[in-house]
């Protein structure tokens, strides 16, 4: 049975779909949304804050078509430099003198409202990155019973307990309990990776009194994967509950952002986190608040996805990363892959309405932990198939479209700027695919009465015709007739010309992309 239509066939599938009562876009405004990730893993900027720089750009991101901005974690890091995935303490947005330093990474609390302020001005919605698994960086270490598990089955104890020391106590000494007075000892996790007594690495469990062990709310890749790294905190302590559903509501109050980004997801009792977006929701203004969850599966296919989905009924988006990684495999394959298949076994193939889609991130980077970078082979057809397509909510990354030492490549983010436009001015109405060759695609967007539509043609390989050319003739429909298409990214391509029953011959060179707008 098709994927899709297995998904369908199941009960729960039809809960309303997440995207359907979010807000992805301006109230009253009908444009086609779009969300950026503002940020690479080594993001600095050379003469300002990160904050700045996001502030400076935020009427230059709207003229582009984004309508979402999910910035990067804004709370004080373990380090100076900590991109805030080595979080240390949620309640301090660079305010506090704290592990050697005011300014997060990214800046002060200060400059942060002041860029949250004039995102709002602008109707950019940002979206705030919630890393709620874990802590780093603790102040002291304590001693307490723990068990090691086997780092392959979580589930299972290939140790006696034995009382380790592990760095659990966090007293925010900079911070002398404004906003939050909770103290976090070794009470509050379920484990930790390091023995300080014994200078051992493994993953401890711990026994001591109170705790519960393993969340069995999580999912069951390595028998239990509770555990990620850091201290792994507990989210069905009553204290640590408590403390983060404070947080999340606290954050959306003082930086008047519209929702959250999930990290990590698959390593926390699911229980919590709806608690967590439901709390955020429950504030008045956010009652249409957006979520999307970071979901990631070492098999990287989507039935591991889809229980997680059935699991939120609606109340977050998923990112896609089964889609991401047919970008990967695309890329990898070059020609011998089918283009006719790019969707298939997808997210936004089977639950558009509960994905968010997208090319790369800081976590596929080069280097990085899930490296699987899609290249300038097939980036901007990638974008094209997110961005020019009504299914899911598209993501674009920073790295593709700003000067930066890590991943920018100047033609790639030409042909990006311009797919942004494109999906803002052009990418409406009716969508009809001709997804006949393995190796050269298209669709259309025939347009609205008030907005025109577009044509699209995308090529991975050399076509066998006498033209070397990869053309599709399709349909923008009679309202069309006799209108010149002329070509967005390749300017030496030459216009062509629909007949009198809305025909046109649309084409691209080999291996590249082309979207045609009327002249």
């Amino acid at each position: 049975m098709d994927i899709r239509n297995l998904f369908q066939s199941l009960p729960w599938a039809y809960s309303a779909p997440a995207l359907s009562h979010m807000r992805i876009r301006p109230k009253e405004s009908s444009e086609n949304a779009c969300m950026i990730q503002f940020f690479t893993w080594e993001a600095r900027h050379p003469v300002m804050s990160w904050w700045k720089h996001f502030q400076s750009e935020v009427a230059s991101l709207r003229d582009m078509g984004i309508t979402q901005v999910w910035l990067p974690p804004p709370h004080k890091a373990t380090r100076k430099t900590g991109q805030g995935y080595d979080a240390y303490d949620l309640w301090d947005l660079g305010e506090f003198d704290q592990k050697g330093t005011v300014a997060t990474r990214w800046g002060t609390r200060e400059e942060l409202l002041d860029a949250c302020k004039t995102a709002k001005e602008h109707q950019l919605l940002i979206l705030i990155d919630a890393v709620l698994n874990h802590k780093m960086g603790a102040d002291r270490r304590e001693s307490f019973p723990a068990v090691p598990v086997d780092p392959t089955d979580r589930t299972k104890e290939i140790g006696k307990e034995r009382v380790i020391q592990a760095w659990t106590a966090y007293d925010f000494t900079g911070r002398m309990g404004k906003y939050s007075d909770l103290r976090w000892t070794q009470e509050h996790f379920t484990g930790i990776d390091w023995d300080d007594s014994s200078k051992s690495k493994a993953i401890y469990k711990f026994t001591g009194e109170g705790h519960q062990g393993w969340s069995k709310h999580v999912d069951k890749e390595l028998g239990n994967y509770d555990y990620l790294l850091g201290g792994d905190i507990d989210h069905r302590h009553p204290k640590v509950k408590e403390d983060l559903l404070a947080w999340g509501k606290w954050i959306l109050e003082t930086t008047g952002a519209g929702g959250y980004r999930l990290d990590a997801i698959k390593h926390m009792d699911r229980r919590f986190l709806l608690d967590f977006i439901k709390s955020g929701k429950a504030r008045n203004a956010d009652r249409d608040m957006f979520a999307v969850a970071e979901y990631w599966s070492g098999k990287q296919v989507l039935r591991t996805i889809l229980p997680y989905v059935r699991a939120f009924r609606g109340q977050t988006t998923f990112f896609d990363v089964p889609l991401h990684f047919k970008f990967h495999q695309a890329c990898e394959q070059g020609q011998a892959f089918d283009l006719r298949t790019i969707f298939n076994d997808t997210l936004v193939y089977c639950r558009p309405g509960d994905a968010v889609t997208f090319v790369d991130n800081h976590d596929t980077q080069i280097g990085q932990s899930l490296e699987s970078w899609v290249d300038a082979s097939f980036k901007v057809h990638a974008y094209a198939l997110i961005l020019l397509r009504p299914h899911g909510h598209p993501c674009a990354f920073y790295g593709d479209i700003y000067p930066n030492k890590e991943c920018y490549d100047a033609a790639v983010a030409r042909n990006v700027t311009k797919l942004l436009t494109a999906r803002k001015l052009y990418a409406y109405g009716e969508t009809v695919d001709y997804f006949l060759h393995k190796n050269c695609v298209g669709f259309v967007r025939r347009g609205s009465s008030s907005r025109p539509g577009c044509a699209v043609i995308i090529s991975n390989g050399t076509m066998k015709s006498s033209k070397a050319l990869c053309s599709i003739r399709m349909n923008m429909g009679l309202e069309s007739v006799t209108k010149t298409y002329i070509p967005l990214l390749d300017s030496t391509n030459t216009p062509v010309r629909i007949d009198s029953k809305g025909w046109g011959e649309f084409y691209t060179k080999p291996k590249q992309v082309e979207v045609w707008i009327q002249e």
